[in-house]
C-alpha cells in the first residue's frame, strides 16, 4: 500500500488515473494531458505501474494504458475505518449542534 500512496501523492499521476478511469490510452495521449517532455510520463506511468494501478498491454506499436482498479480497493478498504471514526465525530457535532439551536429557540 505504501507503493500506491507514494503514486497517488503526485498530482500527475492523478491526473493519468482520472484519465485512464475513463477509457484506456495510449502513451501519446496520456501525454498530451500533462505540461511535460514524454520521457516525464513515461517514468510517471512506470511508478503507476509498479504500484500496480496501471498495466500495459503492447498492440502493435502502441502501448496501451489500463487502470487496474484493486489497489484502490485495498486502499478504500484501509480509509473506511478512517470514515468510520469522522462519521462518529460528524453525528456527534451535529447533535450538539441541533441541541444548541433548541436552547435557543427556548430561551427567545
Amino acid at each position: 500500500m505504501d507503493a500506491v500512496l507514494h503514486a497517488l501523492a503526485d498530482e500527475s499521476r492523478r491526473t493519468l488515473l482520472a484519465a485512464l478511469r475513463d477509457r484506456p490510452a495510449t502513451v501519446s495521449e496520456l501525454a498530451e494531458l500533462l505540461p511535460i517532455a514524454r520521457p516525464g510520463v513515461s517514468r510517471h506511468l512506470r511508478v503507476l505501474r509498479e504500484a500496480g494501478l496501471v498495466e500495459v498491454e503492447q498492440e502493435a506499436q502502441w502501448r496501451i494504458y489500463r487502470l487496474r482498479p484493486e489497489p484502490m480497493a485495498e486502499l478504500d478498504a484501509w480509509l473506511e475505518e478512517y470514515r468510520s471514526l469522522w462519521r462518529q465525530r460528524l453525528d456527534a457535532l451535529h447533535t450538539e449542534v441541533a441541541r444548541g439551536k433548541r436552547q435557543r429557540r427556548r430561551s427567545t
